[in-house]
């Protein structure tokens, strides 16, 4: 019995949660926003010499007016506004919270897809969302300690910055994909990214234009060390991520593949104390474990 889909989508886990290290490592030392723009630029030249080679034209050409739209609206909604809002996070709360909030995005997804699409949400989808909803909140919220019989206020336990960017990021997310999905159609995936892409760059260029952010951009190639962060990040992000994404859907069933995906908060946990030397409690595994137990359950 072939595996293949189910390994690739454990592989495309383990991808995204090097992705989400990398470029929190990035946007400490140079920024969120020169981040976002940088690692589109590399990704665009990753997707355009695999286009020319998997399809011969480095530019997705043969795309119709309808789809460009569809999918331009998709990279704005998701890779600038959902993303800038993502990495702004990173910065404030960490990666691991970060994600931790993201497993929002198939709830959200699934809620978008109801309202603009139309596809109906079974029992098991709203008891997952439920379930997915009360792991977050017993990572992310905390009572304040009361004294005598006064009632305990609840707060959050991180920024409540961090979490409401986070939040925006899994919206944005949720919504670029239900974009793509109503732009893609049959045509070719690789190509339809490219296209998200571009406007995505486009998207960051003007918002560094207005803001006058050039001289950070500058900076930010001229850093070695976060040019390492962003390279690696956007080679296993929007290149090896997305590819082994379709390999995954395509051997195996999109519940399967999206369920072994979305482990990134626990895969995530151990680097995070290895690495950047994070504290974890038992409260915090607890909810992230329920988390993506929640996950599974919303594609059962």
């Amino acid at each position: 019995m072939s595996y293949t889909g189910e390994i690739s989508a454990l592989l495309t886990a383990l991808f995204w949660t090097v992705t989400s290290l990398s470029f929190e490592a990035a946007g400490k030392r140079v920024g969120s926003l020169q981040v976002n723009l940088i690692r589109l630029v590399i990704a665009f030249f990753i997707y355009a010499v695999y286009l020319k080679i998997t399809r011969g034209m480095f530019l997705p050409v043969d795309a119709g007016a309808e789809r460009w739209l569809w999918l331009s609206l998709s990279g704005l909604v998701g890779f600038v506004i959902g993303d800038l809002l993502l990495f702004q996070a990173f910065v404030v709360v960490g990666a691991r919270i970060s994600m931790l909030i993201m497993s929002l995005s198939p709830p959200v997804t699934a809620l978008i897809s109801w309202l603009m699409l139309g596809e109906v949400l079974s029992p098991m989808n709203w008891l997952g969302m439920a379930v997915t909803l009360t792991g977050i909140s017993l990572v992310v919220l905390k009572r304040e300690k009361g004294s005598g019989m006064a009632l305990r206020k609840i707060t959050t336990a991180y920024s409540l910055k961090g979490v409401l960017l986070a939040f925006g990021g899994a919206v944005g997310q949720a919504a670029g994909l239900v974009l793509s999905k109503k732009g893609m159609g049959s045509y070719d995936a690789f190509a339809s990214s490219q296209i998200r892409v571009i406007t995505g760059m486009a998207g960051f260029l003007l918002i560094i234009l207005a803001m006058r952010r050039w001289p950070r951009v500058v900076r930010a190639v001229k850093n070695k060390p976060a040019m390492g962060f962003i390279s690696l990040g956007s080679l296993f992000g929007p290149f090896l991520g997305v590819s082994f994404s379709l390999l995954a859907v395509q051997h195996t069933r999109a519940g399967i593949a999206a369920t072994i995906m979305a482990i990134v908060p626990v895969l995530i946990i151990p680097p995070a104390v290895l690495i950047f030397r994070e504290r974890v409690n038992w409260k915090e595994i607890t909810g992230a474990v329920i988390t993506v137990a929640g996950v599974m359950l919303f594609f059962l």
